[in-house]
């Protein structure tokens, strides 16, 4: 199994429940074949550096997982036929990455406590 990386940046017309709705349904997709969710982020609404479909924010949101490297084909295909969602990039990450990813997974839980 891989370690993998996506972020999906989702409408900001979405209410602050839909948007939860849609990450549980990519988190379940992932889940139901057969990926190990390791930590899934909500950045929450944030300005993009240009704009997608007259869109200049967006709903931001990361998840980091391993799986079988035939699940990101099918989760790429969810992505694309979900019209709630602008953009999405999945990453395969190198051994480097997953310290750099556990680093910061330990930041972002300190800055939630706070």
């Amino acid at each position: 199994m891989n370690h993998y990386e996506t972020v999906f940046i989702l409408t900001p017309v979405l209410s602050d429940e839909q948007m939860k709705e849609t990450v549980a349904k990519f988190t379940k997709l992932l889940a139901d074949n057969g990926a190990e969710i390791v930590n899934e982020e909500i950045w929450g609404l944030k300005k993009m550096a240009y704009a997608i479909e007259k869109k200049s924010t967006g709903f931001y949101n990361l998840l980091e997982f391993r799986a079988e490297p035939s699940v990101i084909k099918t989760l790429e295909t969810g992505f694309r036929r979900d019209e709630k969602v602008i953009r999405f990039m999945t990453v395969k990450l190198d051994k480097y990455a997953v310290e750099y990813a556990e680093k910061r997974k330990s930041k972002y839980a300190k800055k939630e406590e706070a």
